[in-house]
């Protein structure tokens, strides 16, 4: 199950702001909701629903190589000012 989408991430290339050595290795940050109810004596869940996904404006993005996690638009923002070139 793929959970990506065209729409969802920007079709450019990404460099790590903070570590300024990884353009290959990320992840994507997903937040989801989850609903419950307890029992109010004994603490036990009672009631679960499944998680729903948190629509986010941008998605959030990790480094998985320093571990930093910022919004996508720096990480193709340090992209564009340090190019790649192929060479």
């Amino acid at each position: 199950m793929s959970i990506l989408t065209d729409n969802q991430m920007q079709d450019k290339p990404y460099f790590c702001p903070n570590c300024r050595s990884n353009r290959v290795k990320f992840s994507v940050v997903t937040t989801y909701s989850q609903s419950f109810m307890k029992d109010a004596v004994t603490g036990s869940i009672s009631i679960q629903e499944e998680p729903t996904p948190i629509a986010e404006a941008e998605p959030n993005i990790h480094c998985r190589v320093c571990g930093f996690t910022g919004n996508e638009l720096r990480f193709v923002k340090q992209a564009e000012r340090e190019p790649r070139h192929n060479t």
